[in-house]
């Protein structure tokens, strides 16, 4: 364990004679006694995560379909070897 310099915001952190911590037994204490109230990511994380997978298949979509860009991945037939010199 590293030592603690005794200065208040460490103070708390200081091992009692039993070796644990008051922050330790206070933090059991407080979350023993609260429930869990969901946060905006518990409510809407899953809706979220759909919604933003549904406009990107949706965009991607139309630009691999309707958008009339020419990929032009594959250089078949747009090179023509030039002639080998001995």
């Amino acid at each position: 364990v590293f030592p603690l310099p005794s200065s208040p915001p460490f103070k708390n952190l200081k091992e009692n004679e039993k070796g644990v911590t008051i922050s330790d037994t206070s933090f059991d204490v407080r979350q023993a006694h609260h429930k869990h109230e969901p946060n905006f990511h518990d409510k809407y994380g899953n809706l979220v995560l759909l919604g933003g997978a549904a406009v990107f298949a949706t965009v991607w979509g139309y630009v691999f379909t309707q958008a009339g860009v020419e990929w032009g991945l594959s250089p078949v037939g747009r090179i023509t070897p030039k002639e080998w010199r001995e």
